[in-house]
């Protein structure tokens, strides 16, 4: 595992400028890695943003040609003290590799490019034409690679892309995901009195944003997890019959779920919908963060003039991130209290997607991950969203296989991110036995 190790150890964090220099160096580790191991036409492609990258392998004509899809940029690692050993100087214990990135995605991208220099290595050859695109701006909401897939869907044309960036269910049950859910990410913008005014003074009669703000979110969303948004529920289908009876059979604990992955008194939401149908299958608002006022140590005290609350939307499928953001925009002016002006600002939005299970290449990898781990492949969705996978589909007008390697306790984008060794090392034979069985 040295040359992940050495990939890992790259602080890679798109969202920081500060790091740009590194982000081009793991886009060149790459470059060089997967030139060496076989690929052709390996190239970086310079853009607005960080440099995606391109390399293929064409030497199977009349064999199906997969598009191989990734991301080389991480999270930020903060906070720092919370990790046990820095996130930038990989440790393997306990049967895990920890380092920021190992499940997200460098450790699950470096298991395709593994797959296919071994097949190279072993056989001479692939059983399958492969394409590589990998992105450096996942983490950060970047456009390049938005841009370039539509303009250059020809050079791109395949069958159906390949991505490990999701988790299995559980550990050893090999897994594939077919539905993941969209986004909606913005910023409610509120603004008040025209300055910071002094709460002796003006308390009373002063608007305050960042309370405002918070009754804004809180018109939004109710203590019992339905939101508030005029038709915003009007497209929102439940799953078919058949797949909640699967979710059902799955080996899922819901009360295990809350104590290890949550670690919260309680768990929240829409309490008439079941657990895995509210985290798989139902819009969901959220708040991230908000900023205005004084937070520093000791006392200030001012009536903040201007708020900012940082929040998404995660869509299901049918709903049009466009849609929502008009609802969106008239439910907050709606909510504004008496004295403020607010407004919605969009960052990023991508729709919900769903593949059909039964496709031949997603059956092909259900085959290939059973008979190496020993297990049917079970089928869930993902309460995540991964823009590129309908940005394949709208462009490409191909599905994506979601084969995913991680574990649900893995801390992506979190202290101690870490992926399982053994995980691992199967990934690699699961590809690789993929491969063989979609050229055959």
């Amino acid at each position: 595992m040295d040359e992940l190790i050495n990939f890992l150890r790259i602080p890679s964090i798109s969202a920081l400028p500060e790091h740009a220099a590194d982000v081009r160096r793991a886009a060149e580790f790459v470059r060089g890695w997967l030139a060496g191991a076989g690929l052709e036409h390996a190239c970086l492609i310079e853009g607005d943003g960080n440099p995606l990258f391109y390399a293929d392998w064409m030497g199977a004509p009349g064999k199906p040609t997969l598009l191989l899809y990734g991301h080389y940029d991480v999270q930020p690692p903060d906070p720092l003290e919370e990790w046990i050993t820095p996130p930038f100087e990989p440790t393997i214990r306990n049967g895990n590799l920890y380092a920021r990135g190992a499940a997200d995605d460098k450790g699950q991208l470096f298991i395709l490019m593994e797959a296919v220099a071994r097949t190279l290595r072993n056989r001479g050859r692939l059983p399958v034409n492969v394409k590589f695109l990998i992105e450096g701006e996942e983490e950060s909401g970047g456009e390049h690679l938005e841009h370039y897939v539509p303009e250059h869907a020809e050079e791109l044309k395949a069958d159906a892309a390949v991505i490990c960036d999701t988790a299995m269910f559980a550990p050893d049950l090999p897994t594939l995901t077919t539905g993941l859910r969209g986004i909606v990410y913005g910023e409610i913008r509120v603004q008040g009195a025209r300055q910071d005014l002094h709460s002796g003074d003006y308390g009373g009669a002063a608007p305050n944003a960042i309370e405002a703000a918070a009754r804004i979110f809180c018109t939004l969303k109710d203590r019992s997890g339905h939101i508030h948004i005029r038709g915003l529920y009007d497209r929102v289908q439940r799953p078919s019959a058949a797949e909640l009876d699967a979710w059902r059979r799955l080996p899922f604990d819901a009360e295990h779920f809350r104590r290890t992955e949550v670690g919260s008194p309680e768990l929240t939401g829409e309490p008439d919908i079941p657990l895995l149908e509210r985290l798989w299958a139902r819009p969901t608002l959220e708040l991230h963060g908000i900023r205005g006022g004084f937070t520093g140590e000791g006392s200030k005290t001012v009536i903040p003039a201007q708020a900012v609350a940082k929040i998404s939307l995660r869509l299901v499928p049918d709903q049009r991130p466009e849609e929502v953001v008009t609802q969106l925009h008239a439910a907050i002016a709606e909510a504004a209290p008496q004295g403020v002006t607010a407004r919605f600002e969009l960052m990023s939005a991508s729709p919900a997607c769903v593949v059909n299970p039964e496709h031949p290449l997603i059956r092909k990898a259900a085959e290939a991950m059973q008979k190496v781990f020993g297990r049917e492949t079970v089928y869930i969705r993902c309460g995540g969203s991964i823009p590129v996978v309908g940005l394949f589909a709208q462009a490409l007008g191909i599905p994506s296989v979601l084969a995913g390697f991680g574990l649900p306790d893995d801390n992506i984008h979190a202290p101690n991110e870490k992926i399982s060794v053994s995980n691992y090392t199967r990934g690699i034979e699961a590809m690789m036995e993929y491969f063989a069985r979609a050229g055959s």
